[in-house]
């Protein structure tokens, strides 16, 4: 159940690893932002820098080179789904905080020692969120905080997230923040789908499609 909601959330769909990379050719609204969401500003720094902890942390995880070059295959779109997780969670955080909703260290804790009983022990959990949700080991308590962010969003809302009701109202609350933040993405990673909460591909005049695999540059988008 735990793994159904975080796909969910994070919309770890395929059309996200399947899209083609784009790179901008100017017109660029925000110069070194990769997303704008209400005040706050995402740059391309931190974007590459999260994309660079996951591929560091997959490296160290891995074995040998032929492993990683599969997992990086895998993993092709990582730069826009990481981005899509980023705006994501700060569109959460806000329709949370909207609603009263707030999270302790000590619900933190106790859900980490739950999953970590789940998965094995620490070094478990931490290799299983890499591979399935590509969440490096220094971002897991962020990450489990989202998750916890979530349930109790949901709660608030009365929500069921077992039912198409519940969902459908659980993501038009979120829809409703993501309108409210004015969400801006740098067109190279696409725009940001409102009615969905989600990132979309952008088809603009002044962006170019490259075939260039994901990973091979520091200027991967």
């Amino acid at each position: 159940m735990h793994r159904r909601r975080r796909t969910a959330l994070l919309l770890t769909a395929a059309a996200l690893t399947a899209a083609p990379l784009l790179t901008a050719c100017g017109n660029d609204a925000h110069p070194g932002a990769a997303a704008v969401v209400g005040d706050d500003r995402i740059t391309v720094a931190q974007l590459e820098g999260r994309v660079n902890e996951v591929r560091s942390a997959q490296r160290a995880a891995l074995p040998d080179d032929r492993t990683y070059e599969q997992a990086i295959a895998k993993s092709g779109g990582l730069t826009r789904s990481t981005l899509h997780t980023m705006v994501l969670d700060r569109v959460l955080h806000r329709a949370a905080r909207d609603a009263g909703v707030t999270v302790t260290r000590k619900e933190i804790q106790t859900m980490r020692g739950q999953l970590e009983e789940q998965a094995g022990g620490r070094k478990a959990l931490e290799a299983s969120w890499l591979q399935q949700y590509s969440v490096a080991p220094k971002h897991l308590d962020a990450s489990i905080t989202t998750e916890i962010e979530a349930q109790k969003l949901a709660r608030a809302l009365g929500a069921d997230m077992n039912t198409p009701q519940g969902r459908a109202a659980f993501w038009t609350a979120l829809a409703k923040t993501s309108k409210k933040l004015d969400i801006d993405l740098n067109p190279r990673y696409g725009t940001w789908d409102v009615k969905q909460s989600k990132r979309a591909d952008a088809r603009t005049p002044w962006v170019r499609e490259v075939s260039r695999p994901e990973g091979a540059t520091k200027t991967q988008v």
